[in-house]
C-alpha cells in the first residue's frame, strides 16, 4: 500500500470500527486468556489496539511497524525482569497485526513464528472473526512461551497489564 493511500485509509476508515470489531465482552476475554495463559511460563503478553494513525504521521513515513516499536515502549512491554515481554499490535484501519518481543524472547524464538501467528490472526480477522483471530492469537502465543520460556513461578508478580489497551 502506496503512502498516498495510506494517507487516505487512515484519515476515512479505522476509527468506527473499533468498538465494533473489539465490543467489551471480547476484551473481557481476551483479559482472561492473557491472564490465564501467562500462569503457564515467565513471559508477559500485552494487546494494544489502534483504530488508525495520525494522516500526518502517514505523510512523514510512520508505518505500522514503526509505531507498533512506539507502542512497546509507551506501555513498557521492554519493562520486564525477564525481558519477556510480548505486544501485539493491530491497526485496523490498515488491517494490519504486528508483534513485537523483548530481546530476552527474540533471542529464543524465531521471527518467522511470530510471522506466523500474524498470518493465523489476519486470516481470521479477514473473514470477520475478530474474536477467534484474537483468542487463537493468544494462545499461540502462549504456547511458544510456555515452550521457550516454561515454569512462571507462582509469586511471580504481573508486570504488565493484562487488559488490552485501545489507543
Amino acid at each position: 500500500m502506496g503512502r498516498a493511500q495510506r494517507f487516505f485509509t487512515n484519515t476515512f476508515s479505522g476509527w468506527f470500527q473499533l468498538r465494533r470489531c473489539f465490543p467489551k465482552s471480547l476484551l473481557d476475554e481476551m483479559t482472561r486468556a492473557i491472564a490465564e495463559g501467562e500462569r503457564l511460563h515467565r513471559g508477559e503478553v500485552c494487546f494494544a489496539i489502534e483504530s488508525r494513525l495520525a494522516p500526518l504521521a502517514v505523510l512523514e513515513g510512520l508505518d505500522a511497524r514503526r509505531r507498533a516499536e512506539q507502542v512497546f515502549t509507551q506501555l513498557r512491554v521492554w519493562d520486564t525482569e525477564h525481558n519477556s515481554g510480548v505486544l501485539f499490535y493491530v491497526l485496523l484501519a490498515e488491517h494490519r497485526i504486528e508483534i513485537v518481543a523483548d530481546r530476552g524472547i527474540a533471542r529464543e524464538v524465531a521471527k518467522a513464528e511470530w510471522d506466523a501467528v500474524c498470518a493465523q490472526m489476519r486470516e481470521r480477522f479477514a473473514r470477520g472473526d475478530w474474536r477467534e483471530g484474537c483468542l487463537d492469537g493468544i494462545a499461540a502465543a502462549h504456547a511458544l512461551l510456555t515452550r521457550h520460556f516454561p515454569g512462571n513461578d507462582k509469586d511471580q508478580p504481573d508486570e504488565l497489564p493484562d487488559r488490552p489497551v485501545l489507543l
